[in-house]
């Protein structure tokens, strides 16, 4: 095998301490040990000489006599994976970053661990002894990566990933075929269902396959079917299985009869035969929207409000042990041809796989339109004569709304004894367009999905359908173990006017301790819409745990009256952004300032984006004087477009009598080298400003101006006997590869004074900038 010798060729000639850290860095098979209890000066030599495999194993035996090996792992990304890691500067531990790296390229087949001596060693197997060290993965294409995993000769793999995975990520999918589905099936169940991930992430998928798409969803959301949906080659879920054993116990003692009594996920005390032939029926009924269980791990008798035919839930109860409330004799009969074909058909394919029809009878739950118009007919004829069917509580997801069609009447059931899968906390849907169908399938998840923390829709394409969205949400409140708290929502066009969807969210969840609301353009389709609904600053909204609010607004008139009941309703509110909204009149801005003033008492970060200032100059003073804002953020305000030397002045003297403002961002705003240098000023000798960080990016900033500027804060920190608070300075996208060497200058007496993050950036696209700022 290769050796380490091509690393020390370029150290002719070799020291006898080189030629004998080769020796023993080729033999670590049988030495291991011994030098584990070398001295550190001698480890120190011996580390770089090690493969990945001894490498990794190293960490106790270096971290004794207080080495590190993170320059090693570092040098090691740089010469394998031969790219800048994204927000380098914030990595702590580049052992893991770089087997975490290494594990996904591996998998992915875009790594050959024969490209490199240190990756190819005989006791070192790729993917295993990386996997433990993964905690976020991306899946992508046709889902290779998910077939590999399951693969039998990768199960310590996936053992491995079910402690370490915390984020799982979807990236470019495309329509994949059953067996690959199955595949797909067996890793969420593991690493969800059984094991520790967290969040679901799905990106860039413009034309989604729907039933891969409610698959993933229903199974981040806990729901899945048992019995043989769950054979691992040809074997049920071990976990699963010692689940069942025990349950089974449980029940015996208990003297329960196993077909009387149900449950869900993974507890089957009857026949799985039996149980996924009644769940079959039910999944191919018609497409309704579905009332998911009550919550995680609990047992309890909860209303659900949207069912199928027989009165269960199909995402919930595709296993055996639901017990809902009597099904009408009448709809049994109906259904025992269907029961006896799934039957026959599971004796038949009991083996290695499922039934092939099991993935896709369970997503679609959503059913097929060419059964709804007899079985809705079914429904309303005998839900006549059952108290079971019941119309739409005030907690139904769907309420038949625009955007929101309801499919029947909603059922009422209870569940005995119900069991749901472990399911995730958050979810994030990236460009990826939700059709009412798809919405309707999310709503109802949403509706019981308790263990949810943090949602975030970006690019869906909503429109009417949000509002289909935000039905499932409040259902979802109104359960007492609901645990969301942060909601993400942004899109291209807005449905209603950024205000209204505000107070409607907030309407609905009260609890919520993050929103964030964004919108690039108006709903052409709308004509001319009004501006905002009047009922909105008269609505009353109840008290909300709101913390952070964002807005970015699709040019929308920013009205103080439509946002005062929501700031009202916000007194814990801490930060406040504001992005692209038009001020409708001079006065606009004042009013929001004493609204601000008067409702927010512990707003600590305020940010402006987009909003043109510049006529402002008198708020904008006004903010920066504020005792109790902590940071402040204008970026792309024309701050300075239209002001005189004595504005920037007046800032300058307010940010130095306020020693409660801690950050002060100001991209954007054309500051340009004259006005940085003078910025310099906040922390002369004769200050009490506290600030901490700056932020002059994208501000026409040339190398000059930046050595100009450094110059200066050096000599107000030497009257100050070297002590300032600057700590911060971001400089991103100035025009600092005008002069490489003054700006190289700039950059390296600024860092002895404070952290400095730029970038490279190729000034030449911002000449028309430049010309306007001259």
């Amino acid at each position: 095998r290769s050796v380490p010798e091509a690393a020390m060729a370029a150290e002719r000639p070799r020291s006898l301490f080189a030629l004998s850290a080769a020796a023993v860095s080729r033999s670590m098979a049988a030495l291991e040990q011994d030098v584990w209890a070398l001295p550190g000066h001698l480890l120190r030599g011996l580390l770089p000489l090690l493969t990945v495999f001894h490498l990794e194993r190293a960490e106790d035996a270096a971290r004794r006599p207080g080495l590190s090996t993170q320059p090693i792992w570092r040098k090691l990304w740089d010469d394998v994976m031969k790219t800048r890691p994204p927000n380098s500067e914030s990595i702590t531990c580049w052992r893991k970053k770089f087997l975490e790296t290494f594990f996904s390229n591996v998998l992915h087949g875009v790594l050959d661990v024969s490209s490199d001596w240190r990756l190819n060693d005989r006791h070192f197997s790729p993917l295993l002894h990386s996997s433990p060290h993964v905690s976020q993965l991306t899946l992508c294409n046709m889902l290779q990566g998910a077939v590999e995993l399951t693969a039998k000769h990768n199960h310590k793999v996936l053992e491995n990933l079910a402690g370490s995975l915390r984020i799982l990520k979807f990236q470019h999918l495309l329509s994949c075929d059953q067996s690959i589905r199955r595949s797909l099936v067996l890793l969420l169940h593991r690493l969800i269902h059984h094991g520790s991930v967290s969040q679901v992430s799905m990106y860039s998928w413009p034309v989604p396959d729907t039933v891969l798409l409610v698959l993933i969803l229903s199974m981040s959301a806990g729901f899945w079917r048992s019995g043989n949906a769950l054979a691992y080659h040809g074997n049920l879920c071990e976990l699963c299985r010692e689940e069942n054993k025990a349950q089974s116990q449980e029940g015996a003692e208990k003297g329960c009869n196993a077909e009387q009594e149900g449950g869900d996920g993974e507890n089957q005390k009857g026949s799985p035969e039996e149980a996924d032939a009644h769940t079959n029926s039910v999944l191919s009924g018609p497409r309704t929207p579905l009332r998911n269980p009550a919550c995680e791990e609990t047992s309890s008798e909860v209303p659900c409000d949207h069912t199928s035919i027989q009165g269960r839930c199909p995402l919930c109860c595709s296993s055996e042990q639901l017990s809902c409330h009597p099904v009408p004799r009448k709809t049994r009969r109906r259904l025992k041809p269907a029961v006896g074909r799934k039957r026959r058909c599971l004796r038949r394919s009991r083996g290695h796989y499922a039934d092939p029809e099991d993935l896709y009878d369970f997503v679609f739950t959503v059913a097929r339109e060419d059964n709804s118009g007899l079985l809705d007919k079914t429904r309303t004829t005998e839900g006549e004569n059952t108290e079971n069917w019941t119309s739409s509580s005030p907690g139904s997801p769907c309420t038949g709304h625009v955007g929101c069609k309801r499919r029947g009447p909603a059922g009422i059931f209870s569940l005995k004894a119900a069991h749901r899968f472990r399911s995730v906390s958050t979810l994030e849907l990236f460009s990826i367009p939700l059709t009412g169908e798809t919405c309707r399938t999310l709503s109802n998840l949403l509706s019981s999905w308790v263990s949810l923390e943090n949602l975030v829709l970006s690019y869906n394409g909503l429109d009417a359908n949000i509002s289909c969205i935000l039905s499932g949400l409040r259902a979802l409140s109104s359960h007492p173990e609901c645990r969301l708290r942060v909601l993400r929502v942004s899109d291209i066009f807005s449905h209603m006017p950024c205000m209204e969807l505000v107070r409607c969210v907030l309407s609905a969840l009260p609890q919520l301790h993050t929103l964030s609301v964004s919108f690039d353009l108006k709903n052409q389709l709308e004509g001319n819409r009004p501006e905002g609904n009047p009922s909105c600053s008269e609505a009353e909204i109840p008290e909300s745990c709101l913390e952070v609010l964002e807005i970015r607004f699709p040019r929308e008139p920013l009205h103080t009256a439509f946002l005062l009941p929501v700031l009202k309703a916000s007194k814990s509110l801490q930060q406040l952004s504001l992005d692209s909204a038009t001020l409708p009149c001079p006065q606009e801005l004042g009013l929001l300032l004493e609204v601000l003033k008067e409702c927010t008492p512990n707003l600590k970060k305020l940010s402006i984006h987009d909003v043109n200032l510049a006529e402002h100059q008198k708020e904008v003073l006004l903010l920066l004087q504020d005792p109790g804002l902590q940071e402040i953020t204008f970026s792309f305000c024309r701050l300075f477009e239209s002001s005189t030397a004595e504005f920037l002045s007046e800032i300058i003297n307010t940010v130095k009598r306020n020693s409660s403002l801690k950050s002060l961002k100001l991209p954007g705003n054309r500051l340009g080298n004259h006005r940085l240098v003078a910025l310099a000023d906040i922390f002369s000798e004769d200050s009490s400003s506290s600030l901490c960080q700056l932020d002059v990016s994208s501000n026409c900033i040339k190398p000059d101006g930046l050595l100009e500027f450094t110059k200066k804060l050096e000599g107000h920190i030497q009257q100050r006997g070297g002590q300032i608070p600057f700590t911060h300075l971001r400089l991103f996208q100035n025009w600092l590869d005008q002069d490489a060497e003054t700006a190289q200058e700039a950059l390296r007496r600024l860092k002895a004074v404070c952290t400095v993050v730029n970038d490279s950036w190729d000034s030449s696209q911002a000449f028309a900038d430049y010309i306007s700022v001259m």
